[in-house]
């Protein structure tokens, strides 16, 4: 049972990836070196951060590059805010009596600025900052407070954090909120990966306070999950195409899970109003999908995909809502010339064999 939790702060609890890569940026410039796109940055960004300075600044004094990226940051840090279902995260622990830790990277007077604006450091027992090699600190954290390894859980956005809990013999977490993708997570094979906090809250919750259910096998805890998504068009005949960290950062289609007792359809016009804000019209059924054990996907998992077309008339604005990170309207052929998820690349390609060359 978990009983104490020791989090990571940046892409964790808070947002801070826009501040930190335009900070960084600043730095590489600085330098004499390129900036980097946010992808490339998530990609090659490592802890300890000196990692990153000796591969891409290696004549670079660390003094000078700490006071390059602190100029920066103070301009910047106003970006930052907390993450979706971070709040509600740390309400949980706080009803659940969990004993609550950070241990980050974060210097004190950033993190001064950061948690009075989201909060949530008046509940942690105990912050653990500017830690830059958080391996050499777990054992003091534990060591220092009393607590039991089989009942301690960190949860972080790297693999460093998930590195970290190993060395301390702790259970491990890693959230999709942060800095690194998925395939960098899983090669640091936590304990559990979850798409945010409101998802680990809800298993905790449903496995009293276990990471796995108990007494009960794999396959009878995580039955088949019915969804429903659609290829929607807008009046210029564009299909939308959404990117998600959980499909390893690949491109699909908006939809979600169906509720019990809720017709296919229904779902699917409250899972693109809840999505993408669009409200949609001429829905008509393409095929049904398997999708069994995907290595795309971010967690084991049997899906059975409804799959649809619809249309967005009018020019309804998108708004994504935290389940998707970006989004693009397409031509057909555009669209499978882009890194799309295996089951969106077969959707595709049946609605574009199925309205031929014209009108692609």
């Amino acid at each position: 049972m978990i009983r104490n939790i020791i989090f990571d702060w940046s892409g964790t609890l808070v947002d801070d990836l826009p501040a930190v890569w335009q900070a960084s940026n600043f730095v590489l410039t600085q330098s004499g070196c390129a900036e980097m796109t946010l992808e490339r940055f998530r990609a090659e960004f490592a802890l300890p951060f000196t990692t990153f300075y000796e591969k891409h600044t290696p004549n670079v004094p660390f003094p000078q590059l700490e006071a390059w990226f602190h100029e920066r940051f103070q301009q910047v840090q106003g970006s930052v805010c907390a993450l979706p279902h971070a709040a509600q995260f740390i309400e949980f622990c706080g009803t659940q009596r969990l004993r609550t830790f950070l241990l980050s990277t974060v210097r004190q007077d950033h993190f001064d600025v950061q948690h009075r604006a989201s909060g949530f450091g008046d509940f942690l027992e105990k912050p653990y900052l500017g830690v830059w090699d958080k391996r050499q600190k777990i054992h003091e954290i534990i060591a220092d407070n009393h607590l039991q390894a089989e009942e301690t859980l960190f949860i972080g956005d790297m693999q460093h954090d998930i590195e970290t809990a190993r060395h301390g013999g702790i259970h491990s977490c890693a959230v999709l909120t942060g800095y690194n993708t998925l395939d960098q997570l899983r090669a640091a094979h936590p304990d559990l990966i979850v798409e945010h906090l409101g998802e680990l809250r809800e298993l905790l919750e449903q496995n009293g306070l276990h990471l796995q259910p108990q007494c009960k096998p794999f396959e009878a805890a995580h039955p088949p999950v019915v969804t429903v998504g659609a290829l929607v068009f807008n009046d210029a005949g564009e299909a939308l195409l959404v990117r998600t960290h959980k499909w390893s950062n690949l491109w699909g289609i908006p939809g979600g899970k169906v509720k019990w007792g809720e017709p296919s359809e229904t779902a699917l016009r409250r899972e693109l109003k809840e999505e993408t804000a669009l409200d949609i019209s001429d829905i008509e059924f393409v095929l049904v999908q398997d999708c069994i054990h995907s290595k795309e996907f971010y967690r084991e998992a049997h899906f059975v995909l409804l799959n649809y077309t619809a249309r967005a008339p009018g020019q309804q604005p998108v708004t994504l809502n935290g389940e998707a990170q970006e989004y693009q309207w397409l031509s057909l052929a555009a669209a499978l010339q882009m890194p799309i998820n295996t089951p969106t690349r077969k959707l595709l390609e049946t609605v574009a064999q199925a309205r031929g060359p014209s009108k692609n």
